[in-house]
């Protein structure tokens, strides 16, 4: 399997960051990167499933106090 930004298992990771982020009342995930010291277009990319490295994912993971079980509880990837 080609593994890219249209795999929909990338897309439903970088849906989950989005609904972390919105979830901390966040709209702009400009200003949430910039909050948190994060690259902002790294950070739109995340979103968006594309240009995820797991020492990212961990990073947003800790930001949000979230664990890797819950934030990939419910995701059926």
């Amino acid at each position: 399997m080609e593994r890219d930004s249209t795999d929909l298992r990338l897309r439903a990771i970088g849906e989950r960051i989005r609904q972390l982020r919105v979830e901390r009342g966040y709209s702009s995930y400009e200003n949430f990167a910039f909050d948190n010291g994060l690259p902002r277009v790294g950070y739109g990319r995340h979103e968006k499933g594309a240009n995820l490295t797991m020492a990212s994912l961990l990073r947003i993971l800790d930001i949000h106090g979230v664990t890797l079980r819950e934030f990939f509880s419910g995701l059926d990837i």
